[in-house]
């Protein structure tokens, strides 16, 4: 191979892994007609999170039995995906503007055991 054609190479490779690093998503994914997180474990919305507000309406004993996807810091947003800050200051994945949960009642991946809990909570359906 020719040595000139290397920092080429080299500049179109970094370009292409940070092009990737900043597109990235939450880790959510579908499986069964509904999303999930990493672990195959169901994900919810909240009625009473209202879309594109920034924040959370579950908090305290509520983010007990809901709990929140939560984020880091240096995770990038992107897409259908953005960040909420919680109360507490750390931050949580959303979905098309609504804070994502699973439910601490749902033992195993696939479960489904809070969809439409109290008329208020909803699987996030692909």
């Amino acid at each position: 191979m020719n040595n000139h054609f290397l920092p080429t190479i080299a500049l179109a490779a970094a370009a292409s892994f940070f092009a990737t690093a900043s597109h990235a998503q939450a880790p959510i994914k579908s499986a069964n007609g509904v999303m999930v997180n990493a672990a195959g474990m169901t994900l919810y919305t909240f009625d009473k999170d209202m879309a594109n507000s920034g924040k959370s309406a579950c908090n305290g004993p509520c983010a007990a039995l809901w709990p929140p996807l939560m984020a880091a810091a240096s995770e990038p947003a992107g897409g259908d995906y953005s960040i909420v800050k919680r109360d507490d200051g750390t931050q949580q994945w959303a979905y098309k503007g609504r804070p994502v949960y699973t439910y601490q009642a749902d033992q195993k991946a696939g479960d489904r055991s809070g969809d439409n809990f109290k008329d208020v909570w909803h699987t996030i359906k692909e």
